[in-house]
């Protein structure tokens, strides 16, 4: 008995995969860099205009990796 062929949006989830890891990884290791730049400027006492840009980088940087997040575990969801 031959199997079924897969559905289109199917065949891509495998190829997809390895990039939306490397993609996840990479905005998280962003996010931890932009947090550690924070904390350090925070404790030198720096310029408080680099701390909000900071600060705005980090929250953009979050929000796209929680949307990012829902794609792979809605990509995953078997």
């Amino acid at each position: 008995m031959r199997p079924l062929a897969m559905p289109p949006q199917a065949a891509i989830v495998p190829r997809m995969s390895p990039l939306l890891i490397i993609v996840v990884v990479a905005l998280m290791l962003a996010l931890l860099g932009v947090l550690a730049t924070g904390i350090i400027q925070m404790f030198r006492g720096s310029d408080p205009r680099r701390s909000n840009k900071l600060m705005q980088y980090r929250i953009m940087l979050q929000f796209g990796l929680v949307m990012l997040m829902g794609l792979v575990m809605l990509v995953f969801q078997r």
